[in-house]
Order: structure tokens, then C-alpha cells, then sequence
């Protein structure tokens, strides 16, 4: 693409486009969902919105969910507002703007329950679902979301807060659909805090590039082997820059080790 012309946005864009598409096609079978990072595109501008848009309707082509990282959280005007743009519309003088409609979103819950109610609220209304931070996968997270306090640390809270959200929204397998992003470079804390979500799918960021193990993330399968959602992007996606790497390959075996601890058939040492 290097000898096109045109304007950065839009090429960069184009560029950004046609490498999910290409990630998509070669791991794609293996996954069950996309996980698009929705800064990475909104910092290219309108041509990399346009661009996120046609990513995820390339995953809903090939059969994958698209779960938006999109950490929202605000007073409950805007949380609504957010709502429209990830899971719903906007009404307008000239007919229903559509969102993105995506299958599931990131939101941060600091603000407090009524900052993601109107998220959970919408995404339920819509079929789809919403993942709150509880204990995330960087290192910085330590600083703020384990520091004991009088009752409990403040992942606790959140966990104790998306456990009483998802109560509503208990499938027939068991599971809700208010989820935990639960960092698995943290699987000491895993057993903990599915005693406080017994019903919650978490969303484990962290394996790979980041040093977390899948080994190490039996207890987020405990209730079902659909609760827990492994995230291992960048291991996939720059599979190509290792030598003879290929994401389809990546993406295999990733999901072999998940298959294994998902459904009990390796004990974790």
C-alpha cells in the first residue's frame, strides 16, 4: 500500500482494515470472538471509525462475536449515550442512527452503579452484554484496585457489584450476562473472585504478550466451560512477526490449551 496516494487517515485506515481482515481470515476458526480496541481506531478519525465498522461486520461474516474494548463509564446522561453508540441507536429528526452494534463492550464501573447501569440496561435490551472492570491485567492495577480498605479492596467491590448487576440476566446455562475483566496475569486472585461471581463469565486479558498462562486459569471454568473468555490478541495478530509465524498456527494452539482446561482434561500443576 505504500505507493498509494491519498491522505494518512485514510490510507493508515485502509492499512488497519486490511490487516484485521487478514487476521480475521487466518485465525478466524479457531476463535470465538473478535476484540477490537476501539482507541486504536478512533485515533485515526473518521476513516479509522469507518474502518472499525467494517471490521466488525467482517467478523459477524465469518461467524465470530465482536466484543468491543471500549472501557466506558460516565454519569448516566452520557453512560446512555455510549450505549446508543456500542449496542443500540440514536433517534434523530431524520430516522434511527444506527451504532455498532456490537455482541459485548468493556465499561469501567469507578464512577458507580448508576454511571453502568444504563450500559447493562441497553445491552440487555439488545441481546448482548457488558463487561465491567474488576482486577485488570497491568501492572499499575495494584496501585489503586488492590490497597486494603476498612471492608474490602476496591476489585472486591467491583466484583460484589457485577455479581448483583448480572443477577438479572442469568441464561439457561447458568451464566449472566453482566461479565468481569479479570486479568490472568493475576490467577492467584481467580479463586477469590469467582467466589464472589459464581455466575459471571470473566474476560481474561493478559495471556501472552503480557506473561500471563493459561495453565494457571482453571478457576474462571469452574462453573461452566463457557466462563471464561481468554483473550490472547497480540500472541494471534503478530504471530507473522516471528520467524515461519503464522496466526492460524497461534490460534490453534491457544485454543487446544483452552479446550484442556476449559473441559477438564489437563490438571493444572
Amino acid at each position: 500500500m505504500r505507493d498509494r496516494q491519498g491522505e494518512p487517515a485514510e490510507l493508515t485506515a485502509q492499512a488497519v482494515e486490511l490487516h484485521c481482515r487478514a487476521a480475521i481470515d487466518a485465525a478466524g476458526p479457531k476463535c470465538v470472538a473478535i476484540k477490537p480496541q476501539l482507541a486504536c481506531f478512533e485515533r485515526l478519525g473518521a476513516p479509522g471509525i469507518a474502518a472499525l465498522y467494517a471490521v466488525a461486520q467482517a467478523a459477524r461474516d465469518a461467524g465470530l462475536l465482536v466484543l468491543a474494548d471500549a472501557k466506558r463509564g460516565d454519569v448516566p446522561v452520557t453512560a446512555k449515550a455510549y450505549a446508543q453508540a456500542l449496542v443500540g441507536s440514536t433517534p434523530g429528526p431524520f430516522g434511527e442512527v444506527e451504532g455498532l452494534r456490537v455482541d459485548a463492550f468493556t465499561a469501567n464501573p469507578l464512577l458507580g452503579r448508576d454511571s453502568v447501569e444504563p450500559l447493562v440496561d441497553a445491552a440487555r435490551a439488545a441481546g448482548s452484554a457488558a463487561f465491567l472492570l474488576v482486577r485488570t491485567s497491568n501492572p499499575g492495577a495494584s496501585d489503586v484496585q488492590d490497597v486494603p480498605a476498612p471492608d474490602a479492596p476496591l476489585h472486591e467491590r467491583f466484583a460484589a457489584l457485577v455479581n448483583e448487576l448480572g443477577a438479572d440476566g442469568i441464561g439457561d446455562c447458568g451464566l449472566a450476562d453482566v461479565g468481569a475483566v479479570t486479568g490472568a496475569t493475576r490467577p492467584d486472585m481467580l479463586a477469590r473472585l469467582r467466589e464472589l461471581m459464581p455466575r459471571t463469565i470473566f474476560l481474561l486479558p493478559g495471556v501472552g504478550a503480557q506473561g500471563g498462562s493459561v495453565d494457571l486459569l482453571a478457576p474462571a471454568f469452574a462453573p461452566h466451560p463457557a466462563g471464561g473468555l481468554v483473550a490472547v490478541s497480540r500472541s494471534i495478530v503478530n504471530a507473522y512477526r516471528q520467524v515461519g509465524g503464522d496466526p492460524a498456527v497461534a490460534a490453534e494452539a491457544a485454543a487446544e490449551e483452552l479446550r484442556a482446561i476449559a473441559w477438564g482434561l489437563k490438571i493444572p500443576s
